[in-house]
């Protein structure tokens, strides 16, 4: 016990670097000296007495005058703002842009005019449709936001990890967003669209089918947001310093290659640690493997713009790669984790309306929205969007509207549909073009482009074209996702109709398509019949739309898993994890119980993870070191069977030494081994594991995989 020194009632203790002072009550001061700061309020006073309230004597009531007690609790009841409507699950990080091939010949904007120019950069990742506490890993759309600090102001690039979006016009934005959420007389589900209302909006949405491909396959469930490509989706300018107009798609392509998890894994991965792609993203960069990316841009002029099958002003749809290939402009990457999350990551406003000169807009109207939308959005987190329901606001008049929920709301709306088109709501509220205000026609320019017009061009017209071409440019594997990941949503939804007309939708993007959905989920022969406005044409399959077909063998950036036990051999998991380095990869080990296990040599080998915290869902490949006595507790481990059968069943290469051959006999799958699975104890092994993980998946066992299932 340390010395104590009796001071009128106090007792100060005698290890000066602590400066504590224990008070009567229990409470600790520590006390600052000539050389600490002393704690101030947030008017710059200096705090005397940091652990107890005022009072009106000892036992006494709190007094109303103490300033610094009432700012800390104030202060402290409004620490929360509220969450945003759409993307607020997210993670971010600093980082910086460097040019690597200047455009000045297209664009004015400095920041890439100059080679080897850096700009200091912020970028947020994040989900769309969960709340601030969901998960990391449903299926979802991911949003890629990067606010560039250029030295003409910043310019954010406010997209998503889909090139495509589900809407045409802003208008309808209001409605595809309460569709995904909750359903509002129930309150679930939580982050996912497996439901009624969101398949009953999209099934009466045409132009939304290509994006439902998209967010049907891989792409919504990325393996890390490190592995994530990212787009701008719109349709920009550049402006050059003559004044010259190009058109320009952007795009974001990781270094390190795309890759995706698959839904079994998403599943687990979610349940066994749902911060998964936030804590991947923080530990690549506290220990030095920043994330980067490539910047590239698709640009065209009126001329070629005029000549494509489809109209640029569409946010629905792509320019194939192979139309107008990518030039990369430069690079970005994240060498810097936020000090604290809320004043960073969640108080960062993006807005596409941030553009700096040489960059403007064009008049998609998607776009268009979005610009007026993302000021009022940051206005609203400070304030309340039901202004109109207090008295002195309110109309006088009905008011009918599908709008719901918002900062004290008053009205309490019954039903669970808050969108339209909708059929789940007959007798609810609709347009009406006789009584419906319109506003007048003005003339402002050459031709029709020039009125004010509520209306969508022919141009637009084509909904189901480029969702066939991207189910056609699939790998047979991301085709059976496809359908997998329709059937499993479809299954959750629990109106007939509904799930008929989506399937009359798919059997125009493709027959095989919905031919296989149905037959997946019992409904074969009970698909609408749905009559296209332009019948849809077969367009070339472009095979960058693949992340299975352009995916490059590597093993940068991913993690191996070894399951090692007692006696296990250390020169094979030492060959494995230097062979592992050279290529860029980590190797963890995983060991029966957290305290590590001792080698074949006696050497103790500390663990990474404990198994029963470390399922083999965290790993891109796993290998499993055992002795012929350590392998014997496993067979009775239903953690480590798991370990086996998942790795298998999710088409991972597994590396084994022979004593572990038994492991895989008590996971049924003795019989079904392939390719992918590969014994260690040769010295060549190691060489043929690295190359087979390389490929990151074992595509020809998925079919086996599945039929055993079944």
């Amino acid at each position: 016990m340390a010395k104590t020194n009796k001071t009128k009632g106090f007792e100060k203790l005698a290890d000066p670097e602590k400066y504590l002072v224990a008070g009567p009550g229990g409470a600790t001061h520590q006390t600052a000296d000539a050389a600490q700061a002393s704690l101030t309020t947030n008017q710059g006073v200096i705090v005397a007495d940091n652990q107890n309230a005022l009072k009106s004597g000892g036992r006494g009531p709190s007094l109303l005058e103490d300033f610094a007690s009432r700012e800390k609790i104030t202060h402290f009841d409004h620490e929360r703002i509220p969450e945003r409507i759409v993307h607020a699950r997210g993670s971010g990080a600093h980082g910086y842009f460097e040019v690597t091939n200047p455009i000045p010949h297209l664009t004015r904007a400095s920041f890439l005019a100059e080679k080897g120019k850096k700009t200091e950069v912020f970028a947020r990742f994040s989900t769309v449709a969960g709340g601030a506490g969901a998960g990391d890993m449903p299926r979802d759309v991911r949003g890629f936001a990067v606010k560039f600090y250029t030295d003409e102001g910043n310019f954010d690039l406010v997209g998503n990890n889909i090139p495509v979006f589900f809407i045409q016009d802003a208008i309808k934005f209001p409605d595809l967003v309460p569709s995904v959420k909750m359903e509002p007389d129930r309150g679930y589900p939580q982050d996912a669209t497996a439901h009624d209302t969101f398949w009953d909006f999209i099934s009466l949405l045409p132009e939304s089918m290509n994006m439902v491909l998209w967010i049907m396959s891989d792409r919504t469930i990325p393996r890390s947001l490190r592995m994530m490509e990212g787009f701008g989706i719109h349709t920009f300018r550049l402006v050059n310093a003559d004044g010259k107009s190009t058109f320009v798609k952007f795009h974001w392509r990781p270094t390190i290659g795309s890759a995706s998890v698959i839904w079994d894994e998403a599943v687990k991965i979610n349940g066994a640690d749902p911060d998964f792609h936030r804590r991947d993203l923080h530990e690549a960069i506290a220990k030095g493997a920043f994330p980067e990316w490539e910047f590239g841009v698709q640009a065209f002029d009126e001329e070629q713009a005029a000549s494509f099958d489809f109209d640029i002003l569409d946010a629905t749809k792509i320019i194939p790669e192979e139309v107008i290939p990518i030039e990369v402009v430069g690079r970005m990457v994240l060498d810097r984790n936020p000090v604290n999350f809320f004043a960073e990551t969640e108080q960062a406003a993006f807005h596409p309306g941030h553009v700096v000169p040489g960059i403007d807009f064009t008049s998609d109207p998607l776009l268009q929205g979005r610009l007026f939308s993302y000021t009022d959005t940051q206005i609203s987190r400070l304030g309340g969007a039901n202004f109109h329901e207090l008295p002195i606001n309110r109309p006088r008049c009905p008011m009918r509207n599908l709008q719901r929920d918002g900062m004290r709301r008053m009205d309490v709306n019954p039903g669970r549909v808050a969108y339209e088109p909708n059929s789940l709501d007959p007798s609810g509220p609709r347009e009406n073009p006789k009584r419906g205000f319109r506003t007048f026609a003005a003339q402002e320019g050459e031709g029709e482009t020039g009125q004010k017009l509520r209306l969508r061009p022919e141009s637009f017209a084509d909904h189901y074209s480029q969702a066939r071409q991207f189910y056609r440019s699939m790998s047979a594997p991301e085709q059976r996702h496809i359908q997998n990941a329709f059937a499993f949503e479809l299954s959750k939804v629990e109106t007939p109709v509904i799930r008929s007309r989506v399937l009359g939708h798919l059997a125009l993007v493709e027959e095989a398509l919905a031919h296989a959905v149905e037959t997946a989920i019992g409904m074969e022969g009970q698909r609408a019949e749905i009559t296209p406005y332009q019948a849809p044409i077969d367009l070339e399959p472009s095979p960058a739309l693949s992340l299975v077909g352009k995916a490059k063998p590597t093993l940068k950036g991913r993690k191996v898993g070894a399951l090692v036990t007692d006696g296990a051999d250390g020169d094979r998991l030492e060959a494995l994890r230097d062979a592992l380095e050279k290529e860029g990869a980590e190797l963890a080990i995983v060991a029966p119980k957290i305290g590590g296990v001792d080698l074949k040599s006696g050497k103790h080998l500390v663990a990474d993870m404990a198994l029963s915290g470390a399922p083999s869902v965290f790993f891109d490949a796993v290998a499993i070191f055992a002795s012929a006595e350590g392998i014997k507790p496993l067979l009775k481990n239903s953690a480590a069977i798991d370990w086996v059968r998942d790795a298998f069943g999710h088409l991972k290469v597994i590396g084994h030494s022979s004593s572990a051959q038994p492991l895989f006999g008590k996971a049924g799958i003795a019989d079904d081994l392939d390719e992918g699975v590969i014994e260690l104890d040769a010295r060549s092994s190691v060489g043929q594991y690295i190359e087979a993980a390389k490929r990151q998946r074992v595509w020809d066992r998925e079919a086996r995989v599945s039929e055993s299932d079944a």
